[in-house]
């Protein structure tokens, strides 16, 4: 991701102190501000409390945290420090319930660390070469997916964009935010209609945020103005990310999108969900058994305007974290396989052959 001048990733690990380092996206873009974790306890709330977000980069800092909980184990033999690595797997794996990246990344580690055949301390070296090497493939991936759905980006299109699915929710450069960056640096002229996404606002914070950072122009709007837009013809295409997929096709994504989808489908405009394969779930036929995390209430009820809170002081809210758009109306997946056309699961198993 680009910073002013500077080029750094959401997560990292700190060799010299043996911790991972977050930017905290809680207090963007008011503050930026690097948080370091040094027990995998501390990585799994700060995965509960969004300090990290964004199912690419939550699957990078659970293999972190794996590597972490390696190192952090007074085990002096590989049986016992599988044993810890378990109970750590198991904590992590419940810090956040709807990205599958999460416990994807922690499936991985574990794997790795069950055919290991060596000392204990050899087995710590070889997790952290592990989830570094986790963090660097999502970065390649993100960049093989921007170049397959660049490639859809026409000059002059204007792009609603849902939630934050660039640098910030990756491990570096994006999956459907980065798709508009790429178009941009190959000299296409984009404009972006940016959902604020309540009720965490993370268009309006971070999507804005990175997009400042690119220079590529853009909008702000409210989650409701979507469809007016595409009615007025002032939309060419629909870009959001994705947190599970099933297996026929349905996207589980930041709530919001199955609307903002079931508006581009009404108006004959592609909607295009965005991510690497890895958030396939191949276990879960339909969108119907991802499982939808709901968070606090007080994430809707504390808002102010004017400086006067909003909701009256009895008020109680529902806050579903995510929803489900059915395959029927998405247009494509842009995946580092390419852009994969219904029907979804037939086509992707073509892809992965090629």
């Amino acid at each position: 991701m680009k910073k002013g001048n500077e080029t750094m990733r959401t997560i990292t690990w700190n060799d010299e102190k043996q911790v991972i380092e977050m930017i905290d996206q809680r207090i963007m873009p008011q503050e930026f501000k690097i948080n370091q974790y040094g027990t995998y306890q501390g990585v799994a709330d700060a995965i509960q409390r969004m300090v990290i977000r964004g199912a690419p980069a939550i699957g990078a800092a659970a293999a972190y945290g794996m590597a972490l909980a390696a190192f952090n184990s007074q085990a002096s033999s590989t049986e016992a420090l599988l044993e810890d690595l378990r109970v750590a797997g198991k904590r992590l794996n419940q810090a956040r319930p709807t990205a599958v990246n999460l416990p994807w990344a922690i499936k991985r580690m574990m794997h790795a660390a069950q055919g290991f055949n060596g000392s204990a301390d050899g087995l710590r070296d070889h997790l952290l070469r592990l989830a570094k090497d986790v963090a660097d493939e999502d970065v390649e991936m993100n960049k093989r997916i921007s170049e397959y759905g660049a490639a859809l980006i026409e000059d002059g299109d204007h792009i609603v964009h849902h939630c934050n699915t660039g640098a910030l929710a990756t491990v570096d450069w994006g999956t459907a935010l980065g798709v508009i960056r790429m178009a941009h640096e190959q000299g296409k002229r984009v404009h972006v209609f940016v959902d604020e996404t309540r009720p965490r606002l993370q268009g309006a914070r971070l999507t804005a945020w990175e997009l400042d950072q690119y220079g590529i122009p853009y909008d702000i709007i409210t989650d409701g103005s979507s469809g007016y837009l595409m009615r007025r013809g002032m939309v060419q295409k629909v870009l959001f990310g994705a947190d599970r997929v099933a297996t026929n096709g349905d996207v589980a994504n930041k709530i919001g999108s199955y609307m903002l989808a079931l508006a581009a489908y009404d108006n004959g405009i592609p909607a295009y969900s965005t991510f690497p394969i890895s958030t396939v779930d191949f276990e879960l036929e339909r969108g119907e058994l991802i499982p939808i995390e709901e968070r606090d209430q007080e994430e809707v009820l504390d808002i102010t305007f004017m400086g006067q809170q909003v909701t009256p002081e009895r008020a109680s809210a529902r806050n579903f974290a995510f929803d489900v758009t059915p395959n029927r109306l998405i247009s494509g997946w842009i995946t580092e396989k390419g852009v994969i056309y219904p029907p979804f699961m037939q086509n992707l198993q073509a892809a992965m052959k090629a």
